[in-house]
C-alpha cells in the first residue's frame, strides 16, 4: 500500500473518533442571580418580568427596587452591572432590578408604543402605528403601581420608599409622565434620550401642569428626583435640543423642591445611550435619602 493511501484510510478511521468527541453546543449564557415570570394584567396584557438580586438576607428596611423598562433590550446589562458591584463592600450591589418586558423575545416589542403614550393626536403619526397598540399610558401605569409593585413586595423584601425607575426613548417620555402626575411614586426617576418631540411635543402640556403644582398653594409633600441622560450623538438631533432646554426649564424648579440633573453621553447614539447609562442609574437609584 502507498503512502497516500496509508494516510487516507489512517484519516477515515480517525473521523468517528474525532466526530464523538466534539463537544455537545451549550445552552447558552445565563445571567446569574436573575430570575423571571410572567404575569397578567387586570387588562388581560401578559408581561415577561425579569428580576436581578444578591444572595443573602436583605438589608435593614429591604432592598431598593429599580423598575427597567424595555427589559428585553437593557435588562441583561442592569443585571450584570449590579452584580459587577458585589466584590467590593460598598453596598452599590445590594438593590433589586426588576425588568418589565414582553413575551416573545423582540427587543422593542410594538406594545410598547401603547403602553407608554396616550392616544396619538398627529393624524400622520397616528397612520404610521396603524398597527400597533395605542393609547394604553394610564393602564400600564396602573400596572406598574398597583399589581406588579406589590407582586414584587410580595416576593422580595423590599423597602417601600426606595422605589426607583428607568426608561430609555418611548420609556423616558412615560418616565417624565410618571414624574409629572405622580410625583410621589417614585423615588428617583432616570429619563433617558427621552422623545419629548411624540405627537407635537404633547409632554409639554404635562410639564405645564406639573410646574404649576409645584408653585401652588399645595404642593406634592415629596417629589422623585429626576436624573436626564442624552447621547451627544443622537440620530435626531432635535433629541438633544429638547433634552437640554428640558433640563434648563426643570432646573429652574429646584427651588420648588424638584432635584434634577442633566449629563451629556458623550459619542452615544440613541441606541447606546442605555448600556452607557448602566452605572450612573444605578448609583441614582442608590443614593438616599
Amino acid at each position: 500500500m502507498t503512502r497516500l493511501a496509508l494516510l487516507l484510510c489512517s484519516a477515515a478511521l480517525m473521523a468517528p473518533a474525532a466526530q464523538a468527541q466534539a463537544p455537545a453546543p451549550s445552552a447558552g449564557y445565563v445571567v446569574p442571580e436573575t430570575e423571571g415570570w410572567e404575569i397578567e394584567s387586570r387588562q388581560g396584557e401578559i408581561y415577561g418580568i425579569y428580576v436581578s438580586r444578591p444572595p443573602g438576607e436583605a438589608p435593614a428596611g429591604g432592598y431598593p427596587v429599580l423598575y427597567v423598562l424595555d427589559g428585553d433590550a437593557v435588562f441583561a446589562g442592569f443585571a450584570e452591572a449590579r452584580r459587577i458591584q458585589s466584590p467590593y463592600a460598598t453596598g452599590a450591589d445590594k438593590m433589586i432590578i426588576v425588568g418589565v418586558g414582553y413575551p416573545g423575545g423582540s427587543l422593542y416589542d410594538s406594545r410598547r408604543v401603547g403602553d407608554f403614550t396616550p392616544p396619538i393626536r398627529n393624524p400622520a403619526l397616528a397612520a404610521y402605528h396603524r398597527d400597533d397598540p395605542q393609547g394604553r399610558r394610564e393602564a400600564f401605569a396602573a400596572f406598574l403601581l398597583d399589581e406588579l409593585r406589590p407582586e414584587v413586595a410580595r416576593r422580595y423584601s423590599v423597602h417601600p420608599d426606595r422605589q426607583s425607575l428607568y426608561g430609555h426613548s418611548l420609556g423616558g417620555l412615560f418616565a417624565l409622565h410618571m414624574l409629572y402626575t405622580r410625583p410621589d411614586a417614585f423615588h428617583t426617576i432616570t429619563a433617558a434620550s427621552a422623545s419629548l418631540g411624540w405627537d407635537d411635543q404633547m409632554i409639554l402640556a404635562e410639564e405645564a401642569a406639573f410646574r404649576a403644582a409645584l408653585r401652588s398653594a399645595t404642593p406634592p409633600e415629596r417629589v422623585a428626583r429626576l436624573l436626564l441622560l442624552v447621547g451627544e450623538g443622537e440620530e435626531a438631533p432635535v433629541t438633544i435640543i429638547d433634552n437640554r432646554a428640558l433640563a434648563a426649564r426643570l432646573q429652574a424648579l429646584s427651588a420648588d423642591g424638584l432635584r434634577s440633573r442633566f449629563m451629556l453621553l458623550e459619542e452615544e447614539g440613541h441606541l447606546s445611550v442605555p448600556h452607557r447609562a448602566l452605572t450612573t442609574t444605578l448609583r441614582w437609584a442608590n443614593q438616599w435619602p
